[in-house]
């Protein structure tokens, strides 16, 4: 009796195409994977991997499973990208990423170009700008990082670091950013460089130049460049634990609400600037619907996070909370529905208008009509182009704050 593996037909069909594959009845293959969305050019898929999804997308020159077997969902791939081993889910990778075995990428992941991680690194909501770099043993998921200028001068995450995303309260509206939008696509910062076996404690800011020493567990805000970072403490005690106080609720609310802020420069910034550089390459247009798909995926789950703090925010005081900061969990629970609306779609303002026209025009003259390499034309703008360009992601960030104060006003955000 012949036997064949449930995966024949696709296989058969990639390898028609010309896709190596070492060992081709140790595959399996769904059947809803799109053949015609992985290309026949330099992609080599290494014995004992799985691919997944409709909407999975696997560019030329990419590697799958060369150190341990891969599991690929629902992802897209662009150009020489290497998934060594492990698992990855709803999540997009640009060119030349490189991610080392025993990795667990998992849905809301944008990687950029150039970005590496080495094994055994867990991921989820993680967004990491063109050349940072992780290393082992790494828990990295509700943040954003950036920073960095090449493949020599970048952003460096210490082997085993975590970002510490889930709170006692079983909250998770802890997003950091690590480096920001505005700033961040020009690739002009210095880099942030976290020491190992260290972490942060989410929600928090980090601005560029930052050297964070080994070992410390940062519980605060460091928007401040160029700083060397400690904070080590040899604390010890107890007291009273009471659930669901939220004393520093104003500052979580800020800490989400610039996240939010920067998905939505990104997504104007993937709209405007980066989706032509996307269409000049095969699958391109597919990789770019798997961005937005998940800048929008970032943004519910933001969003998701906060209103499950809020209910538990207004829940019957238990015995011993503080009723001094009652007025603001209420007020945070009455009006968050019109934050959600502040954040359903790219803003559209005068001020950021304007903005948005003065950097594209001058964009435009400074980059010429080519658009085959986006690092390098980013890389290469003028130092006054790429300033344009941040007041312009910047004024969409501030509008956005701006109106969330605006929205609770009680709380008085954004101001000192």
């Amino acid at each position: 009796m012949e036997l064949k593996p449930r995966s024949y037909e696709k296989i058969c069909q990639l390898l028609h195409k010309g896709v190596d594959i070492p060992n081709p009845l140790t595959l399996d293959i769904g059947d809803e994977v799109n053949v015609d969305q992985i290309s026949e050019k330099g992609v080599r898929i290494y014995p004992g991997c799985r691919i997944y999804g409709h909407s999975t997308v696997i560019s030329a020159g990419s590697q799958i499973g060369y150190e341990a077997p891969a599991t690929i969902e629902n992802c897209q791939l662009g150009e020489k990208v290497e998934l060594k081993g492990g698992y990855f889910s709803q999540s997009v990778f640009l060119g030349q990423v490189k991610i080392g075995m025993g990795a667990h990428v998992r849905e809301g992941c944008i990687l950029e170009e150039q970005a590496n991680g080495a094994h055994c690194v867990g991921l989820k909501q993680t967004i990491l700008f063109p050349f940072v770099t992780l290393g082992s043993l790494i828990n990295f998921c509700d943040c954003l990082m950036a920073g960095g200028t090449s493949r020599q001068n970048h952003s460096e995450v210490g082997s085993s670091y975590i970002h510490f995303n889930f709170t006692p309260d079983a909250d998770k509206t802890t997003p950091s950013l690590i480096g920001d939008v505005p700033r961040g696509v020009m690739l002009n910062q210095p880099p942030i460089f976290l020491g190992g076996q260290g972490g942060i404690v989410g929600p928090l800011r980090m601005g560029y130049g930052n050297v964070v020493a080994a070992g410390a567990i940062l519980r605060n805000d460091h928007p401040e460049d160029n700083k060397l970072i400690f904070e080590m403490t040899d604390f010890r005690g107890e007291r009273d634990f009471v659930p669901a106080t939220y004393p520093n609720i104003k500052r979580i609310l800020e800490n989400n609400i610039r996240y939010l802020a920067n998905m939505t420069a990104m997504e104007a910034w993937y709209t405007q600037v980066r989706k032509p550089f996307l269409e000049a390459q095969k699958f391109g247009l597919l990789i770019y619907a798997g961005v937005m798909g998940q800048l929008l995926l970032a943004k519910k789950e933001r969003l998701k996070r906060l209103r499950a703090m809020a209910e538990k925010a207004i829940a019957p005081t238990s015995q011993g909370r503080k009723q001094a900061s009652a007025k603001g969990r209420h007020a945070f629970y009455e009006h968050l529905e019109a934050l959600e609306g502040l954040f359903s779609g790219l803003l559209q303002d005068d001020i950021t208008e304007k903005s948005r026209e003065v950097f594209l025009r001058d964009f435009q003259k400074a980059a010429g009509k080519s658009r085959a390499n986006y690092i390098e034309t980013i890389r290469n703008i003028p130092v006054d182009v790429a300033s344009s360009g941040t007041r312009w992601l910047s004024s969409i960030v501030d509008r956005l704050c701006e109106q969330c104060s605006k929205t609770m006003p009680s709380l008085d955000l954004f101001k000192q």
